[in-house]
Parts: structure tokens; C-alpha cells; sequence
């Protein structure tokens, strides 16, 4: 990773998994992998949406772009969750952003990745709260040459069921304003369970886990980075006392 893409976050280099170094950099060879691991652990053929309606859905929301060297069509990409320590793309900037209307919640089920069919997780989304509510996370520049195939690897990714919404949205930077992709909640999706309440939320969270690791594992890696960078987000903190208090005790693996 270059120098120059952390001039405005030097200290979060040190944070950062590199795209050559990360597991979620998913190449076709890697999602082969994925899919390999679904049938093995009982998953159906089509546990994940096709090639077809992925790259469909890519197209949708960033329609045909210009290879080209005009840094007026490099692509933003706003980080909320795991993409802010381990993005598996490559970038050529990163800036603070804060996208006001939104906020992280954990309100999609997974039982595979972070959670399991005995031990169902809890994916983090980002659901639309309107008023002056906000949500701060990262915003990384992905250069016009390299958006057609980081952004293929990014949907591969952030796609692979189909439980999110990609839309273009504005997002606020130090440096200024830019148009995000951003990846929030898919309220369609049938493993979309709703905001549950904080002690349904951090029971599950305490329990899940999967061959990605725990619930929990996300759950403080995501409070960490955001301690890392100086930024507060209340419901994630209370979320996680929560989580440290509960244990997994008295926990039940149903969700709504």
C-alpha cells in the first residue's frame, strides 16, 4: 500500500490490511473456495446469487464508466464495517467520512461466514434513520483505470447474497464532499430480520460463529478500529458492553 494513499490517516497504515495479504480480496479462484466450504457444510447449490445478477447489479449502480486517467471518474467507496481495516481492493486514497442519515445496526442473519445454522449470527448493515443522525466511517478512492476490476473483486464480496442495497450517495469528507458507493440494508432480503432489540442483538452476537470466526471477534475488531481512528459510535459501544455482560449465557439461537 502506498504511502501517499494515507497522507490524510498516516496512523492508519499500521491498521490496515493490505489487498495482497487479505482473505476477502475474493477473486474467482477464492469464491470457487467459498463455495467449495457452503456444500461442505450443508449449504444449497444456490446459497449465493449467480455471476450474472451480480455483475447485473454492479452495472446497475455504476453504469459504464471510463477507464480512463480522469480523476473525475475514480470511484469512492465508503468503508462503515469490516472494509475500513480490510478493504481487498486496492485504493489510491483514504479519507474520514460521514454520511448523515444512516447508521450501523446488526439486522441481517448469517449462517455462514460469521454464523452458522447452530449458531446463527448477525451481519452489520446500514439502515436509513433520516433526521440529523450520522454515521462516520471511510471513504477510500479507487484511480478510473483500476474501478472496473477493484470494484468486480468488491462486489464478489459485499454482494455474494445479495443482502445489501448498493446505492450512490453523498458522503462528507475534510477534503471536501464526494459520491460514495455505499452498501446499505437490503430490506427485501429474506435473511433480513429487522432492528432487534440490544439484548436480542448482543445474545446473538455473543453465540454466532462460523469458518469466518465469531460474531463477537467482528464485533470488537469493529470498535477497535473505531478507537483507532477517534471516532464514537454510541450503539456499537453499548452493543458491545452488552455482549461482554450476556457472555452467550441463557442465549438461544432463534431469531425472528
Amino acid at each position: 500500500m502506498s504511502p501517499e494513499a494515507f497522507a490524510h490517516l498516516p496512523h492508519l497504515r499500521e491498521k490496515m490490511v493490505a489487498p495482497g495479504e487479505s482473505r476477502l480480496r475474493v477473486t474467482p479462484e477464492v469464491l470457487k473456495s467459498w463455495d467449495e466450504r457452503a456444500r461442505q457444510i450443508g449449504r444449497p447449490a444456490d446459497w449465493r446469487i449467480s455471476d450474472a445478477e451480480r455483475e447485473q447489479n454492479r452495472r446497475a449502480v455504476l453504469g459504464q464508466r471510463d477507464p480512463g486517467s480522469d480523476p473525475g471518474n475514480d470511484l469512492w467507496i465508503y468503508a462503515y464495517g469490516s472494509l475500513m481495516w480490510d478493504p481487498g481492493f486496492h485504493f489510491a486514497e483514504v479519507r474520514l467520512a460521514r454520511l448523515t442519515g444512516y447508521a450501523r445496526r446488526f439486522s441481517y442473519r448469517t449462517v455462514i461466514g460469521r454464523g452458522s445454522p447452530e449458531h446463527p449470527g448477525l451481519m452489520l448493515t446500514l439502515e436509513e434513520t433520516g433526521g440529523d443522525c450520522c454515521c462516520t466511517g471511510l471513504a477510500f478512492r479507487i484511480p478510473a483505470a483500476q474501478a472496473e476490476a477493484e470494484s468486480t473483486i468488491l462486489w464478489r464480496r459485499e454482494m455474494v447474497r445479495g443482502g445489501y442495497r448498493p446505492i450512490q450517495v453523498q458522503v462528507a469528507t475534510p477534503q471536501g464532499a464526494v459520491s460514495a458507493v455505499v452498501f446499505a440494508c437490503n430490506h427485501d432480503h429474506p435473511d433480513y430480520v429487522g432492528e432487534l432489540t440490544l439484548e436480542q442483538t448482543a445474545a446473538t452476537i455473543a453465540r454466532g460463529t462460523g469458518m469466518n470466526g465469531s460474531n463477537r471477534q467482528y464485533l470488537e475488531q469493529l470498535a477497535e478500529q473505531l478507537a483507532h481512528l477517534g471516532l464514537e459510535d454510541q450503539d456499537m459501544t453499548r452493543l458491545l458492553q452488552e455482549v461482554r455482560t450476556c457472555g452467550g449465557a441463557g442465549v438461544t439461537d432463534e431469531l425472528p
